[in-house]
């Protein structure tokens, strides 16, 4: 009798635990993106809890139809990544492993200073910044007409990301360069708002894994010459309010 009774708890444990384990689905994601949820927490949620994705073309329009940002798809697609996606090469030792945005070839990579970029939201910036800010828009301001690092093609950029963070996350920007400073408009959360003219300056690039936490971008081919920058996740300003944070810029020559 007192087996069956610990079989009987053993088996009460167990169910209680199946019971507790969560999967995220597409239709969990959703949910907790119409429920107001910031991308930090979904992706949080995605990377920490076990998912089952659907991730085919259709499906990720479904996604962006229900209010999914593209860093919260990106996250997916890494999460559902490693029983599709290539193995990762054993010998990583060629690349850089402290976060951050590198440039090279053949193993020699090189980091792109950082530069302080201070930020404003909702117009702010009104003696800086062009017309049109409208409120949600980030405003970037950088001293100095060009970047301290002067990179030439062909482009070869890592970057290494921290636990948690996708390189969907990071915003690559153009800058447009005044008499003594940079400058350039974004949105909040790399959410494109096409009405606000907002994503004027957001150039789109693909990435790819070659390491743990580390990226490979890939960049539209003919970028033009210029002065541009990698934002980092969460160097954004609180709404209406000024701040600073760091911003990987470059000067691309001839």
């Amino acid at each position: 009798m007192k087996t069956c009774s610990a079989f009987l708890v053993l088996f009460l444990c167990l169910g209680m635990a199946s019971a507790q384990q969560f999967t995220n689905t597409n239709d969990s994601v959703i949910k907790m993106a119409k429920a107001g949820m910031s991308d930090s927490i979904i992706i949080s949620s995605i990377n920490s809890q076990p998912g089952h994705f659907s991730l085919s073309a259709n499906d990720l329009i479904a996604l962006k139809q229900g209010g999914v940002s593209d860093a919260v798809m990106a996250a997916m697609i890494a999460k559902d990544a490693p029983a599709a996606s290539p193995t990762v090469p054993a010998n990583t030792s060629e690349y850089p492993t402290e976060i951050g945005v590198y440039y090279g070839v053949r193993g020699v990579y090189t980091n792109i200073q950082a530069e302080v970029v201070n930020t404003k939201t909702g117009g702010v910036l009104k003696s800086i910044a062009t017309d049109g800010i409208v409120k949600g828009d980030i405003n970037g301001h950088i001293h100095g007409e060009h970047s301290p690092t002067s990179i030439t093609t062909p482009l070869n950029f890592l970057i290494v990301v921290r636990d948690g963070d996708a390189p969907a996350e990071y915003q690559l920007l153009h800058l447009h360069a005044k008499s003594k400073y940079r400058e350039f408009r974004s949105v909040t959360g790399g959410v494109f708002h096409a009405s606000t003219g907002a994503s004027r300056d957001l150039i789109e690039f693909q990435s790819a894994r070659v390491a743990p936490m580390t990226y490979r971008i890939i960049l539209p081919a003919n970028l033009p010459t210029g002065e541009y920058g990698f934002l980092p996740p969460g160097a954004f300003a609180s709404r209406n309010l000024a701040s600073s944070g760091m911003m990987y810029t470059f000067s691309l020559k001839e």
